[in-house]
Order: structure tokens, then sequence, then C-alpha cells
């Protein structure tokens, strides 16, 4: 396939950005997005032009770092996969394909295609995380939990933070990507302990960072590649609202 590429540069943060137009010629169809850049890269090289620079790691869908806008869609059209997990055989022979960063004030643009999403990680360092004595690994399983609960949990525990949730919401906000840890921890005995200042914490560093707020677009759920549901965002309300209505009640 031929394809026509509108690519947002940048050389840094304090620079102009804009797009510029290349073509990529030869894409096989069985390629995934990143595969395609990688040749484009090449094919930059070569002609002596600076290559794209975008974020990638594990290239599996696992570690999140693919963040990019494919036709103003946060990971493209594809439906719960990430931008590496996308396949070219989902466009056609000359397709016009617009790719740019995520579009969000906390996630500042760092050069192209890559932006600083350590927002995220002060958001977790405020308190994602279990730091009350729970025992060792055979004395947790030998608490019993619900399977509904463990089912939960476990749906919450997939958010691989890429920010997608972010990208996609009017808002920017960041209340599907702290729900989900809040969530997956909270609905665990060994996070119970901590669950009120937990919730507490990670919403006032959210609201620090200068994330937006939820108005039920939506948006995130439908850009998650992990799928998850937009109740997670409820139940770290409920959460939340318990710890001002009744602080002293676990």
């Amino acid at each position: 396939m031929k394809l026509k590429l509108r690519i947002w540069r940048q050389k840094n943060a304090q620079s102009q950005g804009r797009f510029e137009t290349y073509t990529a010629e030869n894409v096989n169809p069985h390629m995934s997005f990143l595969e395609m850049l990688d040749v484009v890269n090449e094919d930059l090289l070569g002609k002596g032009i600076d290559p794209i620079a975008f974020d990638h790691d594990c290239r599996e869908g696992i570690c999140g770092a693919c963040s990019l806008m494919i036709n103003g869609e946060a990971h493209g059209p594809g439906r719960g996969v990430t931008a590496c997990q996308l396949h070219m055989r989902v466009f056609k022979e000359g397709d016009e394909i617009t790719v740019e960063p995520w579009r969000a004030r906390p996630f500042p643009v760092v050069r192209d295609l890559v932006v600083d999403r350590s927002s995220f990680d002060r958001i977790i360092q405020a308190g994602g995380y279990i730091s009350a004595s729970t025992g060792g690994v055979p004395d947790a399983n030998a608490i019993p939990i619900g399977k509904p609960f463990a089912d939960k949990a476990m749906d919450a525990a997939a958010c691989i933070g890429c920010g997608a949730c972010v990208a996609a919401c009017p808002n920017a906000s960041a209340m599907l990507f702290v729900a989900a840890k809040v969530s997956h921890l909270a609905l665990l005995p060994q996070g119970r302990i901590e669950a009120k200042p937990r919730v507490s914490a990670m919403i006032q560093s959210m609201d620090n960072e200068g994330f937006g707020n939820c108005t039920n677009h939506f948006e995130c759920e439908a850009a998650c590649p992990k799928e998850i549901n937009a109740d997670f965002i409820a139940r770290m309300n409920r959460e939340y609202l318990q710890t001002k209505i009744c602080p002293e009640v676990s």
C-alpha cells in the first residue's frame, strides 16, 4: 500500500509544532502501525532527515507507551487495542493518516509524538500502593475473596496507564485512570485498610496536575485499549464521598 501521512513534528517543548507530510510506500498490510513508522523513519534517515520521535517499548499492548492520536482517535480506529497492536490492514490504498501526540496540558509534548506522562506517576506516588503490612504471600492467599470482587479488581488492574482516556476526553479528565487504580486496590481486603486516605490523596494529586473533571461523555471508556468500564468512576466517587461524609467510618 501507498499512504499519505500527516505527522506532527515539534523539536522540543518550547518550539512551535507543525504538521509535515510524508509518503509511506510499500506498506505491508500485516505491519503494525509502529512498524510502518519504523519503515518511514528508515527512509527519512536515508534522506538525511531527522526521524519521527515516538514512544514505544513492549509493542505487545502491555506497557502503554505507544501514545498516538491516529485520525483523531486515541490509539487509532481499532477497538480494545493499543497503537502497537493496530495493523495497517484497517487502512486502504491511498488513505491519508493524521498522527499527533496526546493533547492535554498535563501531558506536555517532549518531541514530535512523545509526551511527558509523569503526571500519572505522581498520582500513583500519592497513594496508588499498599503500605500496610499484609504478611507474606501464603498469608495473603489465605484470605478468602469473593469471585465478583476478585473479577472486578482484576478488571480495574488491567489499566496500563497509557493516557488514552485523557486524550479522548474533551475535558482531559484522568478520572478513569485514577478510578481504576483506586478500585483495584480498594476491592481487595489488603487495600481496604488505606482506602480513604488513598482516594483522597490520589484525587487531590489529579486535581493538582491540572486534569479536568468527568462530565459523562464516556469517551474514556470507548478509547481505553483495555476496555475498562466507566462504572469504576462512579465507584471512586462513592469512595471519595464516604471520606468526606463519614471520615471516621471505614
